[in-house]
C-alpha cells in the first residue's frame, strides 16, 4: 500500500511539474513575443516619434475608488504633449462605456479639452472594451491605418503588437509609468493579457465586440 501511495504522489508531483513548466513557458513565450515585436516601436519622448494624423489614446478609469488613477493622468499628459509638439492633429479616445455611470472616452475627451485640445479634434470610440477592440476599430471605424498609440510602455507594446498583426502601422508614445508598488496588480495582469493577445491573433482570430458605421476624421 505504501509503495502504491508513494507512486501516486510521484505521478501527481511530475504531472504538476509538467503543467507548471508548460504554463510558465506559454506566459514567458507570449511576453517575449509581444515585447520583441513592439519594443523598438515604442518611444519614450515625443521628439523621437514620427508624426501621424491621429493618436489613439487608450482608456482607463480616471479614479480608482476615491483616489486619482495615475495611469490615466500620465496618459492625458502624454497626449497633450504630443498635440502641443504638433506631432498629431486629432485624437481617438477609446475606452469602455459599458453603462451610463462608466464612460472612459468622455472623461478623456473632457480632460483633453481642459488641457487646451480643441473639441473638434477629439473623436470618441465608446466600444473600446479591450485593447484589441480599440486597435482594430481605429481602422475599421475611423479608417486609420497609421497612428500613434498613447499609454504606458507595457500597454503600448501589446497594442502595437496587435496592430501589426492586423496589418496596421502603429507606434507608441510611452506615457510616464506608475511605480511598481502602486501599479503592481496592473503589471502582473499584463502577463496574462499578453497570453490573451497572442491567442487572439493566432488560434482565436478574435474580432471586436462591436463594429458600426464609419466615422470620418477631419484633422
Amino acid at each position: 500500500m505504501k509503495t502504491r501511495f508513494h507512486l501516486s504522489l510521484k505521478r501527481v508531483f511530475w504531472s504538476l511539474l509538467v503543467v507548471t513548466v508548460l504554463v510558465a513557458g506559454i506566459i514567458l513565450g507570449s511576453h517575449f513575443w509581444v515585447k520583441n515585436e513592439a519594443h523598438e516601436r515604442c518611444f519614450e519622448t515625443v521628439s523621437e516619434l514620427p508624426s501621424a494624423d491621429v493618436a489613439l489614446v487608450l482608456g482607463c478609469s480616471p479614479k480608482i475608488g476615491s483616489l486619482e488613477n495615475l495611469f490615466y493622468r500620465y496618459r492625458i499628459q502624454a497626449a497633450v504633449e504630443l498635440y502641443k509638439a504638433d506631432k498629431v492633429r486629432a485624437f481617438i479616445v477609446s475606452g469602455d462605456n459599458g453603462s451610463h455611470h462608466y464612460d472612459e472616452p468622455t472623461a478623456m475627451k473632457e480632460s483633453l479639452i481642459a488641457a487646451g485640445v480643441p473639441e473638434r479634434n477629439i473623436y470618441c470610440d465608446y466600444a473600446g472594451f479591450r485593447t484589441l477592440d480599440s486597435v482594430v476599430r481605429a481602422q475599421a471605424i475611423f479608417d486609420q491605418k497609421k497612428f500613434i498609440v498613447v499609454s504606458q510602455r507595457f500597454h503600448n507594446e501589446r497594442a502595437v503588437f496587435l496592430a501589426r498583426r492586423h496589418g496596421l502601422e502603429a507606434v507608441g508614445l510611452n506615457a510616464r509609468d506608475v511605480s511598481r508598488k502602486t501599479g503592481l496588480m496592473t503589471h502582473l495582469r499584463e502577463y496574462l493579457a499578453r497570453v490573451n493577445a497572442v491567442l487572439d491573433v493566432t488560434l482565436l482570430q478574435t474580432e471586436p465586440k462591436f463594429y458600426g458605421p464609419k466615422l470620418i476624421i477631419q484633422p
